[in-house]
Formats: structure tokens, sequence, C-alpha cells
């Protein structure tokens, strides 16, 4: 007689865990109510996780599926074997993926009178198929005594010490480990390249010609890093709270949280010890008004998160204003007052490229004949004509504020040469024009600050401005 496999579901069939998905989701779509959950903890486990998965929405089809155990239950299949879902979620969600799947005779999972859980999950199981009457593939230390129930234990990337448990139970006949590069993942979650756009804390060092003094210099390198940090944290509750939008783009599938590379658990663990270590040395080691800023950034951005980049025009206005606050973060960290063509210019320059990088998103739906709003966003396909025109303008805008600036009595005591400066004009007409070129012929598909930095056109423009105004200087 061939015995069932039977299946866990959350860390082994699924690489993330659905009672923290829920709980992400929830927090996304009704975040004035977060403290609820707690209530409903407090009721006890199960309570919670029947009222996450009955008030939340999951996209079951695009969850990160484990394909190595995906191939084991289709061999069990192929050799008549039943298989069976056996998790700790609710039952309502496994029998979602069930349904999803089509790979399972039978759904057991956690309800209003019981957490399908641990010795839960044993008793059951053996009531339903008898001692050692059922091979069970698992990952956690929950499952160690299921393990020692059943007749073949299968792990699936174990946690820390459940490997050891499980072969002394003697009875582990395949293990499966998924191959991962924390280091590579970590690196991209932290948007460790990002980290380039803070280089405009130096702006305000450059525009006042301070960049040869070493205190001050030392207070931008600082500020740098403690931004970035500041970034991250945000970069990874972004992820978190935009796991269900991210799954469903062609690219940001990919990202560490989404595909499951990281776990949820871990992004929760790290976002606010980065934030935490920003801000305590903002507050030791550099002047009140950045660290002021600093909170400014941190609240329009998870502002941005959780509404803002859901709303049409307001997304790319306050995506400009965060590249903004990183040039008046600078003059905070300098103690130099920002000038009203540099903010100026900023918002223009910046608001153009918050729109380049809509366009890319637009023109990619509508290449692929989609005609509904874009998911996560306020925008339609049918409106990528608009956003062109608005963006374009923008980038205009901001060489005719460079132009005027010129002529500004600040620059005229500043420069030289003040009339050297109209050479960086041409420059960025013709660097503006050709982002969005690039962008129109769905060659740009990324962020365009950092499209810029990998460019090699727009390294060698980026070093004839810098040279102009050195010549101007």
């Amino acid at each position: 007689m061939t015995l069932p496999l039977v299946v866990d579901l959350d860390g082994t069939l699924l690489r993330s865990d659905l009672l923290v998905e829920t709980g992400m989701a929830f927090i996304r779509h009704h975040t004035l109510r977060f403290y609820k959950m707690a209530g409903w903890l407090a009721q006890g486990k199960k309570i919670l996780k029947t009222n996450l998965a009955l008030a939340t929405e999951l996209d079951v089809t695009t969850l990160p599926y484990n394909p190595e155990v995906l191939e084991l239950i289709k061999k069990a299949k192929s050799e008549k074997r039943s298989v069976v879902l056996a998790t700790a979620s609710h039952y309502t969600l496994a029998e979602k993926i069930a349904e999803h799947l089509q790979l399972f005779d039978l759904v057991l999972a956690t309800n209003k009178e019981r957490n399908l859980t641990a010795e839960s999950k044993r008793d059951v199981l053996i009531e339903q198929f008898g001692f050692r009457g059922f091979d069970y593939v698992g990952n956690s230390h929950d499952d160690i005594v299921v393990w020692s129930s059943a007749r073949h234990a299968y792990v699936v990337d174990p946690e820390p010490g459940v490997l050891g448990k499980a072969r002394a139970i003697g009875n582990v006949a395949e293990t499966f480990v998924s191959p991962r590069t924390p280091l590579k993942s970590w690196t991209s979650a932290l948007r460790v390249h990002q980290w380039m756009k803070n280089a405009l804390i130096f702006v305000p060092l450059l525009a006042a010609h301070q960049i040869m003094n070493p205190i001050m210099v030392w207070q931008g390198i600082l500020a740098f890093i403690l931004f970035g940090l500041c970034a991250s944290s945000v970069y990874i509750l972004n992820d978190l709270l935009d796991l269900a939008d991210d799954r469903h783009h062609r690219l940001k599938k990919n990202r560490a949280f989404a595909s499951g590379e990281l776990t949820i658990i871990s992004g929760l663990v790290a976002f606010p010890i980065l934030l935490i270590t920003a801000f305590t040395g903002a507050i030791a080691l550099l002047p009140w008004q950045f660290s002021a800023v600093l909170l400014t950034y941190y609240a329009l951005t998870l502002a941005y998160s959780l509404d803002l980049k859901r709303r049409m025009s307001i997304d790319v206005i306050a995506l400009a204003a965060l590249y903004t606050l990183r040039i008046i973060a600078g003059a905070a960290a300098f103690q130099l007052q920002p000038t009203f063509w540099m903010l100026a210019f900023s918002m223009f320059m910046f608001l153009s490229l918050a729109l380049v990088k809509r366009y890319a998103e637009l023109r990619d739906a509508r290449v692929k004949g989609k005609k509904e709003k874009t998911r996560g966003r306020g925008y339609y396909p049918d409106d990528l004509e608009m956003i062109s025109s608005l963006g374009a303008s923008s980038g205009y805008l901001s060489v005719m504020v460079l132009a005027l600036y010129i002529h500004d009595q600040a620059t005229v005591a500043l420069y030289s040469n003040p009339e050297i400066i109209w050479l960086a004009c041409p420059l960025l007409l013709f660097w503006i024009t050709r982002v969005w070129m690039l962008t129109h012929r769905g060659l740009i598909h990324e962020d365009p600050v950092v499209f810029a930095i990998r460019d090699r056109v727009s390294l060698i423009v980026g070093i004839l401005f810098c040279a102009v105004f050195w010549a101007a200087a």
C-alpha cells in the first residue's frame, strides 16, 4: 500500500508565511486599524489567523512556491499516491492554494476550532492515517513532532537547528535546501546602488565652493551614510508593503522579499534597526536641522508608500520633493542656506525624471495591450502622451532656471566668469532630450537616476557639466 505524502505550507511549499503575508496586507490596506491585530492575537493565534484571512485578499497565483517541493508532489502524483496539504494557515487560504495548484487530494488547515500546528497537526494526521502511516514534508521546529510520527521525513529549507533534530529521529528520506545568496539578496534589498542619489547632499557644498573644507566634507560623508541607512530602511518597508503589487510586475517580482529569497520576518527586523541607527547617528553627530529634514523625508516616504504613490500627479510631485529633500538635508548638515535657484532647479529636474519613470511603466503596459489602470498607480496607458508632454516641459523648465541663475547677483559674486555657465545649458538640454527619446523608444526601464549612473553618455555629460562650473569659478 502506498502511503500518502503530507505537505506543510508555510516555509515548505511556500517560500513565505501566510500569517505574515496577511498581516502585511492588512497593514497595507487598513493602516489606521493595525491595532486590531493585537486584540485578535490576545484571543488566540487561531482567531488572529481567521480574522486576517477574512479581512485580506491574497492573490495565491503569484505567491513564491518552492519548485523542488512542487516536483516532489508531482512525482508522488505520478506514483498514484494521495497528496495532502496540512498547514497551520487558515483553511480559506489553504483551499485557495489547493484550487490553484490542483495537486492535493485533501486539505487540512487551521480553523476557528483548532490551530493545526505541532502536536495538533500530529494528532490529526495519526487519526487520519495512523502512526507511521504517512510521509511528511516540513521545515520548522513545530514539524519535529510530526516527523516523529511519520514513516519518512522530507526536510525543506530547515530553520536553524531543525535538520539535526530531524536526523536524530532517524527517518529523513531527503533534504531540499534552496540555493541562496544572502549577501547579494540583502545588498539588493537595501538598494545600496540607490545610495548614489544621496550624493545630492553635497550639492550645497559645491554651490558654496566649500568642497575643500575638510570639516564640511566629513559632515557630508556622515550625512551621506546616515541618509543611506534611513533610505534603505524605507526601501525594505516599501517592499514589504508592496508584496502583492511587486509580484505582478515583470521585474519587481524578483525582488528579495517578493520572491521569498529573504523572509518577511527578517525585513521586519531589519528596517527598524536601520532606522534607529540612522536617527541615533544624526542626533548625536550632526546639527539638529539635519535630523528634522531626515524625519520629514521618512514621513513623506512612508506616506508615499502607503498612499501617495497611487494618486495621480501627487506621486511624481512627492518623488521630486524626496530628491529635493536630499539637497535640503545637505544644506542642514553643512549649515548652509539652500538658494531659491537650487531648489527650483531640483524640483523641475526631478519632476521630469519622476515622469520618465511613470512613462516607462505605462509604455510597458501599453505594449502588452493593457488598457486598465496600472496596478498600484493612478494612471492609464492612454495617459502616455500627456505624461511625456509634462515631463519634457518640466525638464526644459529646469534649463530655464539654470539660465536665469547665471544673471543673479549672488552668482556673479561667486564666479569669476559666470557667463561660461551658459555652456551648461546646451549640455543639459541634450541630456534631457536624450533621456526622453530613449524612454519613448522603450530603452529605459529603471529609475532614470540609476540609468544615468550606469550610462556612459550621461557620465560624460555630467563630467562636462561639472567642468563648465569649474571653469566659470
